[in-house]
């Protein structure tokens, strides 16, 4: 039984198509994964027929039978809250930030007519989807939950009322290789019940085992369709076939890595906690003990899956986030609290954060974003100098000087993340705090964020404290890995030792996810 079928579909802006002749069915309990890198279509696919883009939309999307394209605002409203549900790429910014968890569990529950839930229906959907302390969930913020699990939360609120279809935008992009496969079961096991998915992804391996049929686009256009095992074991195009290899995979050859200096940034028994949330006494202990050391020029690696702390002890240490207890220091001295350090300290290290779009002012050109720190660490420089400096980091990192003037809007995001490295050089650190500074790009996009990293390393004998969920992606850049789990750093060592023999389960399961 077909329960959603594409054809000639085309979505256009200003008399420009960027859609162009679309077609595909899912059938009831099947998966068809539309994959392509940034820009070439997918979610333009996925989203314009049910009314979510406000752009021209020309050809068939039949859903259930019904007619998506001409169809009436209300009736498309009606639509969305009955028969499809939408999971997107971004929990955060999907999920209201003022309602706590339950709240807007309700809202999607009471969209499809089922009137108030009670807190049983809430518990037993956020269990359906493996989240764990459910009753304590149903009282939190989004922002207190960690990607993995706000991601479930927006997969529960997504089928609250038992969709016929799920629309996938990107489900799995920002999370961790144990949770990728995680959450992609999960979603398996929702088509058991015969839940119809389309999954848009851009990390072709990651979703053909769960996908029956791919469809490959590039520029708005299909280039290659067939069975997902098929397209993955032989693929007949080159866009397809560069898609499989810009995945990192552990049995690459180790990378050149650059010489390693004396200690730059050590840090002795860390310790960090938060307030539990609502109405209970106590604190959540995130980082427990936590003690590492980075060398000049040397690329250190903290590991881990969503939830493990590992953000949280590298803000700690950078002077960006909180600490309970622990020394952190800078060749040898110890530096100032959060709320004290100077520009001498501050220029020191620098951060790129995983979502360049929410990490730029979108009220800022380019220049401007890339010359703030100067103007903070470098008040004494002339307005010349500022913007020959802010002109010579965007070339570092490979922007056409065109772009200068652009806001971050306009940006692709593998040029929202370049600004956001210029932004982070300009002022000539000595380490920068990559907090999953590629997570959220496409394949493509990231393997070239991660050349162009290296370069840099190479080049300026740059420290890189490297925060990820993907072991493989760590190894292109980092000699050194710490591992952390619940909190505390379970396993340290060089990168191909603990590759090759992983003590700890948790490292285990990072070796398995990310071959």
């Amino acid at each position: 039984m077909t329960i959603y079928a594409v054809e000639g579909l085309c979505v256009s802006a200003g008399g420009q198509p960027l859609v162009s002749d679309i077609g595909f069915t899912i059938g009831r309990g099947e998966c068809v994964a539309l994959v392509g890198a940034s820009g070439s279509g997918k979610s333009l696919t996925c989203l314009a027929p049910f009314g979510l883009l406000p752009l021209p939309v020309a050809g068939s999307a039949r859903l259930r039978g019904r007619e998506l394209i001409g169809m009436s605002p209300p009736s498309l409203r009606h639509a969305r809250g009955h028969d499809a549900g939408f999971i997107f790429q971004q929990p955060l910014t999907a999920l209201t930030p003022h309602l706590k968890v339950g709240r807007q569990l309700a809202e999607a529950w009471r969209q499809a007519g089922k009137g108030r839930p009670r807190r049983t229906d809430l518990v037993a959907l956020l269990d359906r989807v493996g989240l764990d302390h459910v009753d304590e969930r149903l009282d939190q913020y989004p922002h207190r939950l960690s990607g993995g699990q706000r991601q479930r939360v927006a997969i529960a609120a997504a089928i609250a009322h038992d969709p016929a279809l799920l629309v996938a935008d990107e489900p799995t992009s920002a999370l961790d290789a144990t949770l990728r496969a995680a959450m992609l079961d999960l979603l398996g096991r929702l088509r058991e019940g015969g839940l119809a998915l389309l999954l848009v992804s851009h990390d072709l391996p990651s979703v053909a085992r769960q996908a029956d049929r791919i469809v490959v686009l590039e520029a708005g256009r299909v280039i290659e369709s067939g069975a997902a095992s098929t397209v993955l074991r032989t693929p007949r195009n080159a866009y397809t076939r560069a898609l499989i290899e810009a995945a990192p995979h552990l049995s690459e050859p180790p990378p050149l890595l650059p010489p390693v200096g004396p200690p730059l940034l050590t840090a002795e028994g860390v310790c960090v906690s938060f307030p539990r949330p609502g109405r209970r006494r106590g604190r959540v202990q995130a980082v427990a003990d936590a003690t590492l050391a980075v060398h000049a020029g040397e690329g250190l690696a903290i590991v881990g899956g969503s939830g493990s702390g590992k953000s949280t002890l590298a803000r700690a240490i950078a002077r960006l986030g909180p600490i309970d207890a622990g020394q952190v220091a800078w060749a040898g001295r110890t530096l100032p609290a959060r709320g004290r350090m100077g520009r001498g300290d501050r220029h020191l290290m620098q951060p790129v954060f995983q979502d360049p779009l929410a990490s730029l002012d979108p009220m800022w050109r380019v220049r401007d974003i890339v010359a703030e720190p100067l103007r903070h660490l470098r008040p004494g420089l002339s307005p010349i100098a500022r913007a020959e400096a802010v002109a010579a980091a965007l070339g570092d990192v490979e922007m056409d000087s065109a772009l200068a003037d652009r806001y971050p809007a306009t940006l692709s995001g593998g040029q929202a993340q370049r600004v956001a490295i210029a932004r982070a050089i300009v002022t000539q650190p000595k380490l920068l705090l990559l907090d999953e500074a590629t997570s959220g790009l496409d394949v493509l996009v990231a393997s070239r964020i991660v050349s162009l990293i290296a370069r840099l390393q190479h080049e300026r004998g740059l420290a890189i404290l490297f925060v990820t969920h993907d072991l493989a992606l760590a190894r292109r850049l980092c000699a050194r890995i710490a591992v952390m789990a619940a909190g505390r750093i379970v396993e340290t060592g060089a990168m191909e030792s603990v590759i090759a023999r992983p003590a700890h389960p948790v490292t285990r399961a990072l070796v398995v996810a990310s071959q």
